[in-house]
């Protein structure tokens, strides 16, 4: 029998370790999963290189990828999501501040195209008034995308880490991913008096759940091998459906998810309107016809 041979790159998540380890086979597809330590780099490298062929990819990355031509398609698969009131945060010795109080401040982050500073901008216009362009955005990292040039009001430190920018008192409040929360930002405390209350309320307004990380192919390997493609992505579902026990019933377990649905579309919906609201993309994005391309997976 012939098989396929792909390279994936996936993080490291409960619902891929079963394919990553051979649990569930990807039928007809020699998988080969290459490791990055950390994960963004591999990001990086997809989209300036096309490294992998198929590749867990951030939202803000790869909505800016496709403005800039490049030849890659997004699978409908939520690796990683949740909400980002929590990710807002000042040093607790701090002068106590609102998300309000930030229009002619300074905020770290550690890129303008970082995901979650993508639904943290979107938060703030949409329930404190706050625009991107209110704020000086202080990066520590380029965007994943070479061919994007961040707007005027974000400037590059030659910081190491977002936190160190609190720490140095050179911004009044920085923007942390997830694993920073709980890494680097330990015991910060976020602008947002209840982060999680606020998080709940946004997903009751608009029907979804932010998602941070989804999955992209080359245009490429979709062409000349859509069986593969349809092979990885049916077991990666499996995996998301074997490994269901394993999460809870927060933002971040149920965001977890494999096919199209009206979540995922207004959750696209969303980040797109906030990605051009804030200057990361500079043209509409029409989320039915990324539906239409890829629509084959699920019939």
């Amino acid at each position: 029998m012939t098989t396929t041979p792909l390279t994936v790159m996936l993080g490291n998540h409960p619902h891929t370790r079963p394919l990553k380890d051979g649990t569930i086979p990807v039928d007809g597809v020699d998988c080969r999963y290459p490791e990055s330590s950390p994960l963004p780099p591999a990001f990086a490298r997809m989209v300036r290189e096309l490294a992998y062929d198929i590749c867990e990819m951030p939202l803000a990355t790869y909505l800016q990828a496709r403005e800039a031509g490049v030849p890659v398609t997004l699978l409908p698969v939520v690796l990683v999501g949740s909400t980002h009131h929590r990710a807002l945060t000042r040093l607790p010795e701090a002068p106590e501040i609102a998300p309000g109080d930030l229009v002619g401040r300074r905020v770290g982050v550690r890129a303008y195209g970082q995901t979650t500073g993508l639904w943290v901008r979107g938060w703030l216009q949409e329930e404190y008034g706050v625009k991107a362009s209110d704020v000086t955005w202080v990066t520590t990292e380029d965007v994943h995308v070479a061919q994007y040039v961040n707007p005027s009001y974000v400037e590059r430190s030659q910081a190491e880490r977002v936190v160190d920018l609190l720490r140095s008192h050179d911004v009044s409040a920085a923007v942390l991913g997830p694993k920073a929360v709980g890494g680097q930002g330990a015991g910060l405390v976020p602008l947002v008096p209840d982060a999680e209350g606020a998080g709940r309320a946004w997903i009751e307004r608009h029907g979804t759940i932010p998602a941070n990380h989804l999955l992209v192919v080359r245009d490429d390997i979709l062409h000349k091998a859509p069986g593969a493609v349809l092979a990885v992505y049916r077991a990666l579902k499996q995996g998301i459906a074997a490994t269901a026990d394993a999460r809870d019933d927060s933002p971040a377990g149920r965001a977890v998810a494999a096919g199209w649905s009206d979540s995922l579309t207004a959750c696209l919906e969303i980040g797109a309107r906030y990605a051009l609201e804030q200057g990361l993309i500079g043209e509409p994005v029409d989320v039915a016809a990324l539906e239409e391309k890829t629509a084959f997976l699920d019939r």
